[in-house]
């Protein structure tokens, strides 16, 4: 048995990075062995990948786009990830697998179902048991961007397209995924978030 693997997803501007921080403070501040990793990234291999993705001057094909997500991805599963996890210490994590699957899948058109496979064989059993969707409408979370890197700077037509994919997901996957509005303050979003992991796990049996 391994422990909890958590993971914040949705569009750009839903604030996954303040509310996936936060929480693994939370759980650590409670005595919870946590670590919080971010996609892509988190390895030295997944960093130099994540400079090419994200770069705001960038030009990646999405068929490059969607194997280099998939390749930093395997190395932190393997390096990082998996171990965690299988020695106990919870995993919290800014974007995983499902950010994949909503944008090369969803919104560069390359099909949920074949970006999945792709990323498959380098997970293996390293799935988030918990993902925390923050649901926003694109034209809000585009506004909220403050130095968007190469992909938040796509219009909105593709992160709507995005969003609609998470919403699919999430509907066909409603035992992993749970949606917060994330369309309020930061700390009524945070009490939801916080709602939904204790909702899942009796978090003062843990602290």
């Amino acid at each position: 048995m391994t422990a909890p693997y958590i993971t914040f997803e949705g569009i750009e501007g839903t604030g996954k990075s303040t509310m996936a921080a936060r929480l693994a403070a939370h759980l650590e501040a409670g005595g919870i062995d946590v670590l919080f990793v971010r996609e892509p990234g988190g390895t030295a291999t997944g960093e130099l990948i994540r400079e090419v993705l994200l770069d705001p001057g960038g030009s990646v094909a999405p068929w490059t786009e969607a194997l280099l997500f998939a390749a930093a991805r395997a190395q932190l599963a393997n390096e990082i990830v998996g171990p965690a996890l299988r020695r106990g210490c919870w995993v919290v994590s800014d974007r995983s697998v499902y950010s994949s699957l909503a944008y090369q899948g969803g919104g560069r058109g390359l099909g949920v179902a074949v970006v999945r496979a792709i990323n498959a064989p380098g997970l293996g059993d390293v799935w988030p048991d918990l993902v925390v969707l923050l649901d926003l409408d694109a034209a809000t979370g585009l506004a909220r961007q403050l130095d968007p890197d190469r992909i938040g700077a796509e219009d909105a037509s593709f992160q709507a397209t995005v969003a609609r994919t998470f919403t699919a997901l999430a509907v066909a996957e409603p035992d992993r995924f749970v949606a917060v509005d994330a369309s309020g303050d930061t700390e009524s979003v945070w009490h939801r978030v916080l709602e939904c992991v204790e909702e899942r796990w009796t978090l003062s049996s843990q602290m």
